[in-house]
């Protein structure tokens, strides 16, 4: 690579023992380059010493002398060509003069100093030409064009080619420089999106179990907590009403069958989300995954808020005393808006039935433009009641908060002033379904 002294050092390239040379051949080559030049030089200052006078061992020290420069032209390239410029009217020194405008054309050095250099070369190239030339064919009757024709053309010859080869491979070099730049910065980013596809991955992943954690608790904890206040009535009542013993055991039937329907549900768009994931594991495994945590929280045959009164009435034939209120006329929502809001209802009602046994509960559903709104409140236990004994996670207000805000909802929820507890969460219509 040829390169200025200041470049080299700017870049912190390491010599490695080879002075300002990267590499070996490097060495190799500008030694070589230099002993010829020495070599032609020190010929050349033979005759000039003859034209001039002076003893023929000067001449040839001087010609190895300037021909020996050649070897610091990857340093001082602009040294080189004014050692050339300089050797030119002892006609001395044209490979010197030939590397040295091909070294400094492909250099960094600014455009304006390789042509104020190059400009110099051909004009001394251009005089000593015409000089020469006169002087040998003296008065030629050919045309007056002649000899500047000749100096000229001998000029260019000598300076256009290598300024022109070194224009081309500096800016050859520069163009693979910046395609190897180009290419390491999009590694860079790729490696970047690598790791940033990962993370969304990883993301994607959490999120799916999150999802999949809160369906599992809605299902299982409404329908198993009904079953257990069922089964509680039914060893309460078995001994004295045989035939409500009956309907409490066909209850917790029907509950137990709900509850398997729901999970087998769930599981079935489970597995499909799997297959999804699978057959295209090789494509696209960010996008499958982002499909399975969609399908995990969307079923489209899942509960939808026309359900929400057989809900309520279930929780009544349990023993809960609760009253339905809907304001506004129900109307088709988004399918995600319609199962958060079940949902929010079904959790609320499950915490009634575990940590307020026999509290008198009001649920609310309002329709209003662009939003449905879902209260549930319970008065205090009434002591009489006595408690299932229901375990409690300490998860349901989370998933219910989650689900709301995810849709960009609003949640609230906290104990009343009269002992109770109220749940109210009001959701963006959604667009309709």
């Amino acid at each position: 690579m040829t390169v200025t002294g200041a470049d080299r050092e700017a870049a912190g390239l390491t010599t490695r023992g080879y002075w300002w040379w990267g590499r070996r051949r490097g060495v190799v080559l500008d030694v070589g380059l230099a002993l010829v030049s020495a070599l032609e030089c020190a010929l050349e200052g033979v005759a000039f010493a003859g034209e001039t006078g002076l003893p023929v061992p000067l001449g040839v020290l001087f010609g190895l002398l300037a021909g020996s420069v050649l070897v610091l032209r990857r340093r001082w390239p602009i040294a080189v060509v004014l050692v050339s410029v300089a050797t030119t009217p002892a006609e001395m020194g044209f490979l010197m003069g030939i590397v040295g405008l091909y070294t400094l054309a492909a250099s960094e050095v600014p455009r304006r100093i390789t042509v104020v250099l190059t400009g110099m070369t051909l004009v001394g190239t251009f005089i000593v030409s015409y000089v020469r030339l006169r002087q040998s064919v003296g008065d030629y009757g050919g045309s007056v064009w002649y000899v500047p024709g000749v100096s000229l053309f001998m000029s260019l010859g000598l300076t256009a080619p290598p300024v022109l080869f070194g224009l081309y491979v500096g800016a050859r070099r520069r163009l693979m420089e910046s395609l190897r730049e180009r290419a390491d910065s999009l590694e860079r980013e790729l490696s970047l999106l690598a790791d940033r596809a990962e993370e969304r991955a990883e993301w994607a992943r959490t999120e799916e179990r999150t999802r999949i954690a809160r369906e599992m608790h809605d299902v299982v904890a409404h329908r198993v907590s009904l079953m257990v206040v069922h089964a509680a009535a039914l060893q309460a009542v078995a001994p004295k009403d045989a035939a409500k013993a009956v309907r409490n055991a066909a209850l917790v039937g029907d509950m137990g069958r709900q509850a398997l329907t729901e999970l087998r549900e769930m599981l079935g768009v489970l597995r499909s989300g799997d297959a999804a994931v699978a057959a295209g594991a090789g494509r696209v495994p960010l996008a499958s995954v982002g499909r399975v945590a969609a399908a995990a929280a969307v079923v489209e045959d899942g509960p939808r808020l026309r359900e929400v009164e057989a809900l309520v009435a279930q929780s009544r034939e349990a023993g809960m005393t609760v009253e339905l209120s809907v304001e506004g006329e129900l109307r088709p929502y988004a399918p995600e808006v319609e199962q958060t809001a079940y949902r929010v209802v079904q959790e609320a009602l499950t915490n009634v039935h575990k940590h307020a046994a026999g509290a008198r509960t009001w649920v609310r559903l309002a329709h209003r433009g662009g939003e449905v709104a879902m209260q549930v409140e319970n008065g205090p236990a009434d002591g009489v009641t006595a408690d299932a004994g229901l375990p409690s996670g300490g998860n349901g207000l989370v998933g219910m908060r989650e689900r709301v805000l995810g849709l960009g909802g609003v949640f609230v929820s906290g104990p009343t002033d009269a002992g109770g507890f109220r749940v109210s969460a009001v959701l963006p219509d959604g667009g309709a379904a």
